[in-house]
């Protein structure tokens, strides 16, 4: 069965609504980071979102867990080292 008029539409508008809301919480999170909130949580889980349905945000989305991780296991080591002394 092909598509319809009405399934391009939909998958348009979703597109869309995804990346208002993404996009703009893209934009609150970046200016969380300058004042006062969680810029970082809201910068991934816009990031989560958007990730949905455009590829850059996967990968942006990637590169961001990276980094979460490599700072954890900073932290980790850090403290053990500090338990050891």
């Amino acid at each position: 069965m092909s598509p319809t008029p009405l399934d391009h539409t939909y998958r348009f508008a979703k597109r869309v609504v995804i990346a208002v809301i993404g996009g703009t919480m893209l934009l609150a999170g970046v200016i969380m980071l300058i004042t006062p909130g969680p810029g970082l949580v809201v910068i991934a889980a816009a990031l989560t979102l958007l990730a949905v349905e455009f590829a850059w945000a996967r990968v942006w989305l990637a590169k961001v867990r990276r980094k979460v991780s490599e700072a954890g296991a900073a932290m980790r080591a850090r403290a053990s080292e500090q338990h050891r002394d």
